[in-house]
């Protein structure tokens, strides 16, 4: 008999959904939920009779570890015990939430003791060689489901389903089925320290140009307060690291600017050119671009240049909410779009002062 099917986005009552989803996945049925990737089969490793279900599910390698899914950072620290090193902490905040699947070695006393605390089989998330791979999906309902159910959750998918219709037979196979509408992306990617094992949505280079640190302004259209502000910042920048700007990429930094309502390739103003050529930083090349969730999980720290800037950001991703902020602390940096040169000279030296101010603040986000 085919499992029910809720629109999970139209109920009366979301919150009361999500945990009644939460608290059948504990009882041990199986839920096939929403990622950004793929519709998949969610169950608690805990629960013996859940695991074999998963696994007839599956198909094929039945007896492969299941893939972990969390949903914080802080909650994979539980599961390989202690800190991972300076790479992987820095590849889970900077690719999670996300479409990648992380693999950490973790020492053969740390899974006994994480399989005996929780209660499952060691060998249903922890491969022979002692890996494990986690994902901290970036969907709002795998996320609150996960979040609220107290035990380890793992996801197959049967087959690649990015709507509720490809799941075909499937749908015989499990208890509900969460209908959030068609998936944002359709492929996987695991990283195990920077090897790419399953090309997917993010390809190597991009994965490597994640990993850099990142600063990203935000105003408008991306031809004046932005990208002023990057090449200000480039400047500065490369002046503290003693190293000229054509050398911030390989020291691993990389500024970038964006308008959260920007048409893509304007140049920049002729006025924003010459105020900060004055100060010795260089526009002439700017070419406006668009805000992107991309470019959000990619930045480290965003400076906006008003208030609404910072509400666009976090309507494209909530979860930047703690490296998103006003380049003006309380205030706005005013828009100087028609005005003559004088005016954007003036506001050169504003936002060289204000940059300064704001990168000593992220001393912990450059090198």
């Amino acid at each position: 008999m085919p499992a029910p099917i809720l629109p999970i986005f139209d109920v009366p009552d979301y919150a009361a959904e999500i945990q009644r989803a939460a608290d059948r996945l504990a009882s041990g049925q199986i839920i096939v939920v929403p990622t950004e990737t793929v519709y998949g089969s969610a169950g608690i490793v805990t629960n013996p009779k859940t695991i074999e279900r998963l696994k007839i599910l599956r198909k094929i390698n039945e007896n492969r570890p299941f893939t972990l899914h969390i949903a914080s950072r802080e909650a994979a620290l539980q599961y390989i015990g202690g800190s991972p090193g300076d790479l992987a902490n820095r590849m889970m905040r900077k690719l999670w939430p996300g479409p990648v699947g992380l693999r950490f070695d973790v020492k053969e006393e740390t899974r006994q003791a994480v399989a005996k605390k929780f209660g499952f089989n060691a060998g249903d998330i922890y491969d022979d060689q002692g890996r494990i791979t986690l994902r901290f999906p970036d969907h709002p309902v795998a996320s609150a489901i996960i979040a609220a159910v107290k035990a380890p959750v793992v996801l197959t998918a049967a087959r690649a389903a990015y709507r509720v219709e490809d799941l075909g037979n499937a749908i015989d196979e499990v208890d509900l089925v969460l209908d959030a509408g068609p998936t944002r992306y359709s492929k996987h990617v695991t990283g195990n320290k920077y090897e790419i094992v399953r090309p997917g949505v993010y390809d190597e280079r991009i994965i490597e140009r994640m990993l850099k640190t990142t600063i990203l302004f935000i105003c408008s259209g991306n031809t004046c307060r932005s990208p002023m502000s990057e090449a200000l910042a480039r400047k500065i920048i490369a002046t503290k690291l003693k190293v000229p700007e054509s050398e911030l990429e390989k020291k691993g930094i990389n500024v970038i600017s964006a308008g959260a309502f920007a048409m893509p390739g304007a140049r920049a103003t002729p006025q924003a050119v010459e105020a900060v050529r004055n100060l010795g930083a260089d526009l002439s090349r700017h070419r406006s671009r668009a805000l992107t969730v991309e470019l959000i999980h990619q930045a480290d720290a965003i400076f906006t240049m008003g208030r609404s800037h910072l509400e666009a950001v976090l309507a494209l991703v909530p979860s930047a909410r703690d490296k998103v902020s006003l380049l003006k602390p309380g205030s706005e940096v005013d828009d100087p779009i028609g005005a003559d040169v004088g005016v954007y000279q003036q506001l050169a030296g504003e936002l060289e002062k204000l940059i300064e101010a704001r990168l000593r603040e992220t001393e912990g986000v450059l090198p």
